[in-house]
């Protein structure tokens, strides 16, 4: 009886995190629409339909590429990009961009988006989409905590939630995992807050050599 409740509990909650997913579709990268211009290399690349018509979202990095504008080599620039476009018979018009950098960095780098957390839900059932993206960025020599964000869309309006991750620096220390909701994310529906803690909790703790 006990593993019975613990099944039904622990699949009403996997039910609960899962609750309004759209489904998207994987596109063909080589025959995009026109008016689809992109920057660095196709992370994701996926469309769906809802009341705003045929939606596109493209996520890309750029990877670590050498800092024009340094003194050397030594010094480091990386890029990660966002797109969402409507699609208008066989165009393509951009509604929204997320870009997010590190540059001139002469030690470890990083900015990325974080694995299997690009999402798309209609949470509060308005038939508008939301697009929940999660990257990590990063300049350090040492083992401190990345700077963290989930950027959520819903239309043109964009929602925020900005912090750091979680590092274990002992066997018992940890240090950072603190975050903030923008105005948009506390004034907004109580779905999308809670929705964006468990993103964060579930992505919180660093993985070193990911």
């Amino acid at each position: 009886m006990k593993i019975a409740i613990y099944l039904l509990t622990f699949l009403c909650s996997m039910a609960a995190f899962g609750q309004g997913q759209i489904n998207t579709t994987t596109l063909d990268t080589i025959n995009l629409p026109n008016g689809v211009k992109y920057q660095g290399n196709i992370k994701t690349a996926v469309s769906w339909t809802d009341k705003l018509g045929d939606n596109i979202v493209i996520s890309t990095e750029t990877g670590e590429t050498i800092s024009k504008a340094a003194p050397s080599d030594d010094f480091r620039d990386a890029a990660l990009y966002a797109y969402h476009f409507i699609v208008d018979k066989d165009s393509a018009n951009l509604t929204w961009k997320v870009y997010d950098f590190i540059k001139e960095c002469p030690v470890d780098m990083e900015a990325n988006f974080i694995k299997n957390t690009f999402q798309v839900t209609d949470l509060n059932n308005d038939g508008i989409s939301e697009v929940w993206l999660m990257y990590k960025t990063v300049c350090h020599g040492d083992v401190s905590p990345y700077d963290m964000k989930i950027i959520m869309y819903q239309g043109q309006q964009k929602f925020a939630v900005r912090g750091q991750n979680k590092v274990q620096v002992s066997d018992k220390e940890f240090i950072g995992g603190d975050y903030k909701f923008d105005k948009a994310f506390i004034d907004g529906p109580t779905e999308f807050r809670d929705f964006a803690k468990k993103l964060w909790d579930k992505n919180i703790m660093q993985t070193w050599g990911e």
